[in-house]
């Protein structure tokens, strides 16, 4: 889910198929945090009023059916991840920004939870929309249309004290934990070049798959450091009882966006027009507020905005 590093946004094959598995996000192995973890109350789209217009402007596909289906890498807490009480609900500030949206165009909501570099490729066949935390990049502006919606960068984080006394400034043989796919895992992989270029030990890349177990990893001794996007990292810390902390600032804010099928830019213009509707009646703010992520909010949504470099 991602966004991140100003760097080297991934560079993939080509999407022949539209195949392009854009990076974002991380991967973890601590516990998914339940619904009573940081930002407790669900956003309620009941609170949410349809408007007609927008709505008549909604594909006949999508319309007929009735429902509004998004991919989602569920393993992205705050963004998108499973809780509840069954542990299996997916919430975040994604999910119920996409309630809000169904809500707008009196549609119902289907989250469907999905492999991150599985999303781009299947928007249009399988998925009306891909919100996951995705970094707007010319990579996957290529691919699909992008929806501005949100501001996130990079946070390095360590176990508490720094215990390894881990430096950006000296990565070369350290073991740095990474979500796979992301533009995070993209500026390590370039860390770790320059160090071999250097004629010194390369950086023990630690790719996994969700970043809730990169997550774990580090709290358990395992790395000496981890980079994700902001919002994740500081929510990584909260539900690990403080065996985290940050390391440096953030950098390299970028934006995120909701990804639309390029072959649809009528409905991505749809979508950020829902967007600045929510932004202008306060329910945007609202979602962002349960979740403690204002920080990432934007002033408007536009469609398929300049990249990040």
């Amino acid at each position: 889910m991602k966004i991140t590093s100003k760097a080297l946004a991934k560079s993939f094959a080509i999407l022949a198929v539209g195949a392009v598995a854009l990076t974002g996000c991380t991967t973890a192995s601590q516990q998914q945090p339940s619904s009573s973890s940081h930002g407790s109350a669900s956003f309620d789209p009941t609170t949410v009023a349809k408007d007609d217009t927008l709505a008549a402007a909604v594909p006949e596909a999508i319309k007929s059916r009735g429902t509004l289906i998004i991919g989602a890498d569920t393993s992205y807490a705050p963004a998108e991840f499973l809780g509840g009480s069954d542990g299996r609900t997916p919430l975040g500030y994604d999910v119920d920004l996409g309630k809000a949206i169904a809500a707008t165009l009196g549609l119902k909501l289907d989250v469907q939870t999905a492999d991150f570099n599985g999303i781009l490729p299947a928007l249009g066949s399988k998925y009306d929309l891909g919100i996951s935390s995705f970094t707007i990049t010319k990579e996957r502006l290529d691919a699909v249309n992008m929806v501005s919606y949100f501001n996130a960068g990079v946070l390095w984080a360590v176990a508490k004290g720094n215990p390894k006394n881990f430096s950006l400034d000296d990565v070369c043989g350290k073991s740095i934990g990474v979500q796979t796919g992301t533009v995070e895992a993209d500026d390590v992989t370039a860390r770790s070049k320059k160090c071999t270029d250097a004629g010194k030990p390369a950086v023990n890349i630690v790719s996994l798959a969700k970043q809730a177990d990169v997550t774990t990893r580090l709290a358990n001794g395992g790395l000496d450091a981890m980079s994700a996007d902001s919002p994740v990292t500081r929510y990584a810390i909260s539900q690990t009882g403080d065996k985290l902390e940050t390391l440096g600032e953030e950098t390299d804010a970028a934006q995120q966006g909701i990804a639309v099928a390029k072959s649809d830019t009528a409905f991505a213009e749809v979508i950020a027009k829902v967007l600045n509707k929510l932004m202008a009646d306060g329910n945007y703010k609202k979602v962002l507020e349960s979740w403690s992520n204002t920080a990432g909010a934007i002033d408007k949504a536009v469609v398929n905005p300049a990249a990040a470099s």
